[in-house]
């Protein structure tokens, strides 16, 4: 039973998003990257669940059935009467327009039942969040979710982090981003950033830079992504630039990083090598970016 498996948990946000399609009409869909984490390892056959807040409304509701579809836990959803979902309309051209400050996943660590949540995270084998997810909370909340990784870390759960960082989620406050981003980095196990993401946030020149960085924090697994060339692999004192084996036009890159995390999870903990791990989580981004959309179509997309 799924309840004997090993227990991987994403910490963030779903949202509501309406899309513009062609015809100037709007379709709605769920997203958020730590959300698309969750259903990718879901699809990898993993014991998946996510952590965040939602609203007891029926926006709230799509997106525990669509969680419940793919397979990814819920009973780490805390609700929230009278409360909506952070809602994104994104135009013809990709551009994001966001409504969030009032969503209950803001909250997570400051609602009254987060001990509930403390205990649950504490129960896993890995628990997975970004530097979007770290944007969405207050310092207190911040203080709390960060002693809780301290806390759950020392007792042997691994702790995987994407920094993710958009500049919109911390209003343009690089000092107090950095601080943040510092403080979780002294907690991570494996760390999984984007070299884009990194060269603004710290002004890394260049993947090896992140590497140095990242490892003076004491991280002993990291890759660093970069874009459609390849990945630096950095673990057990090794470096290793592993190319794409396939460079793909995108249709849409969203989320390809998000599966590129999940991929690599999960081969990880089925007990794959960090090189074919990263050749897995290769595979599955050059998957989704030939489709619109965070979540691929189930039947174009195999995980393994």
């Amino acid at each position: 039973m799924s309840e004997q498996r090993p227990r991987l948990i994403a910490v963030g946000e779903a949202l509501i998003e309406f899309v513009c399609g062609a015809d100037g009409r709007f379709g709605l869909r769920c997203g958020g990257d730590a959300f698309n984490v969750a259903i990718y390892l879901a699809r990898a056959g993993m014991n998946a669940a996510f952590a965040t807040a939602l609203g007891e409304d029926p926006y709230s509701e799509t997106v525990l059935a669509l969680a419940a579809a793919e397979g990814v836990a819920g009973d780490l959803v805390l609700r929230v009467r009278g409360r909506l979902p952070s809602i994104a309309a994104i135009d013809l051209s990709g551009a994001r327009h966001e409504w969030s400050d009032e969503a209950p996943a803001r909250e997570l660590f400051e609602l009254p039942d987060w001990a509930r949540l403390a205990e649950g995270l504490g129960k896993a084998k890995l628990v997975y969040f970004s530097g979007i997810t770290l944007s969405l909370y207050s310092n207190t909340g911040l203080g709390r979710f960060l002693a809780i990784i301290e806390t759950i870390r020392q007792q042997g759960v691994k702790i995987a982090f994407d920094g993710n960082f958009r500049p919109r989620g911390w209003r343009g406050n690089l000092p107090r981003t950095r601080t943040v981003f510092m403080e979780a980095l002294k907690r991570i196990d494996v760390a999984l950033p984007a070299y884009d993401d990194e060269a603004v946030l710290w002004g890394d020149p260049s993947p090896e830079a992140t590497v140095d960085r990242l490892q003076a924090f004491g991280i002993g697994e990291i890759v660093v992504k970069n874009g459609p060339n390849s990945a630096l692999l950095a673990v057990g004192g090794q470096r290793e630039f592993i190319p794409v084996a396939e460079v793909i036009t995108p249709v849409d890159v969203t989320a390809a990083g998000d599966g590129f995390n999940a991929a690599y999870i999960a081969a990880r903990l089925s007990g794959a090598a960090p090189l074919e791990a990263v050749a897995a989580a290769h595979r599955l981004a050059g998957q989704i970016i030939q489709h619109r959309g965070a979540l691929t179509p189930r039947a174009a997309v195999a995980v393994h």
